[in-house]
């Protein structure tokens, strides 16, 4: 009878967790679209690397502030009008990119961006509680780690789609001045694949609105009001989640300013760089699926990444960008692209960063107990990284006499502080 009951729960959480897995490919290509996007609005909009970095901030900095909010709409409509509002912004942010292609300018594009990010907030608000209570508890980590996989996959598709709907045509420009008819025809290239993305996005809200997804039950939240600082005085979550920071701040670096980066060394595919980076971060996820914790506990391999991640960060920033030696080892002779070496190492950082987040999450909650729910919420805030890397990235870009190669020094300290977490930092019970 037990297992009857058991089958049937599984085989009614199939659709539902279909469902899910497709807004987490839709939040993965929405996310890692950025990487293509970014080098293509510089060279449109001739942006210094600053500039071109506040695309990114603006898309990220909205976590800071409507994460609790999201949390509040998503308790007075529910989890499924929650999402759906989420892919509702969404949809809106993809038509902003219309007039702001059409005007080139620049707020504009910061406008959507910003949209874009609030829609995604509401909708990773709404969504992620459904991978851990759609099934059985002991199988949660199983499903989070596909979702992973989904999200990061997305990754590697996205800047494909967009440089086979809009870069390949403008290859030989790479490099160039632009005239403005060629920087006009540039622009209006973006609009009919926002347009469709943004229809696509609307279709699927509705689809969500009216699918048979159950509402999850609302948490009792009265008992986390007032305990922030309770949380906050345990040292292995506070440094938890400054560790989540300067993560997010090294995977955006990595993943969102390879293709600006390659852009400046002339390399014709610079749109699909972000792929790259987020082959290696599947690799990297599914690597810690099959040896975490059977051959490697988490503390050491968080241990390992932060090691990888330095020795990566050093060998970008001082490493020699007219050298080819990594592409001649292992692109070349299987038919793939000649690319300086510095350019793979950034790719690779994807490998460093894939086991950091699913590693710190745990340790930064042990021992939370009552303060479990109020801990992850603070741990997710540690996204707004991804707002502040790239720019501190841009500022030493411009700053340093190595340019944009230069730029990648603002990682070295990132992950010496994901180091000094696994070695010390999850074992503090007290601040003395």
């Amino acid at each position: 009878m037990e297992t009857t009951m058991n089958n049937s729960q599984q085989k009614s959480s199939v659709l539902p967790m279909a469902i899910v897995a497709i807004l987490f490919f839709v939040l993965g290509f929405a996310t890692w679209l950025n990487g293509s996007l970014m080098p293509y609005l510089k060279q449109i909009l001739q942006l210094s690397p600053f500039q071109a970095s506040l695309i990114l901030f603006s898309f990220y900095i909205a976590v800071t502030f409507t994460a609790l909010p999201s949390a509040w709409v998503i308790r007075k409509v529910g989890y499924k009008s929650g999402m759906a509002l989420g892919m509702g912004i969404m949809m809106i942010a993809g038509l902003l990119f219309i007039p702001a292609a059409k005007t080139q300018i620049f707020p504009l594009f910061l406008l959507a961006q910003l949209v874009m990010g609030t829609g995604q907030t509401l909708l990773q608000t709404a969504v992620n509680p459904y991978v851990v209570r759609l099934g059985p508890e002991e199988s949660a980590a199983a499903r989070v780690s596909v979702m992973g996989i989904l999200n990061k996959g997305a990754g590697v598709i996205a800047p494909m789609v967009f440089t086979a709907l809009i870069l390949d045509s403008f290859k030989d420009r790479v490099g160039t001045t632009l005239t403005q008819i060629q920087i006009d025809e540039m622009a209006n290239s973006l609009i009919l694949p926002y347009l469709g993305m943004a229809v696509f996005i609307g279709i699927l809200a509705f689809a969500v609105k009216k699918s048979p997804l159950p509402e999850l039950e609302q948490e009792d939240e009265s008992s986390e009001k007032g305990q922030i600082k309770e949380a906050l005085a345990k040292p292995n979550l506070a440094l938890g989640v400054v560790a989540l920071f300067v993560y997010v701040a090294v995977e955006v670096i990595a993943g969102d300013t390879i293709g600006t980066y390659a852009l400046t060394l002339g390399v014709e595919n610079y749109g699909v760089m972000t792929s790259y980076t987020m082959v290696c971060m599947v690799i990297g996820y599914s690597l810690g699926i099959i040896c975490i914790p059977r051959f490697i506990s988490q503390p050491n391999a968080l241990l390992i990444s932060a090691i990888l991640g330095v020795v990566l960060s050093f060998g970008i920033v001082f490493g020699d960008s007219e050298s080819y030696t990594i592409a001649n080892m292992i692109l070349v002779p299987f038919g793939g692209a000649e690319l300086p070496d510095t350019l793979l190492l950034i790719a690779f950082l994807g490998l460093a960063n894939a086991i950091v987040w699913p590693a710190v999450w745990p340790l930064a909650l042990s021992g939370m107990g009552r303060l479990t729910s109020t801990g992850s919420a603070l741990l997710i805030m540690g996204i707004a990284g991804g707002a502040f890397g790239p720019v501190f990235w841009g500022l030493t870009s411009s700053a340093t006499s190595l340019g944009m190669q230069g730029g990648y020094m603002v990682m070295i300290p990132c992950y010496l502080f994901i180091l000094f977490y696994a070695v010390k930092g999850y074992k503090m019970t007290s601040w003395k």
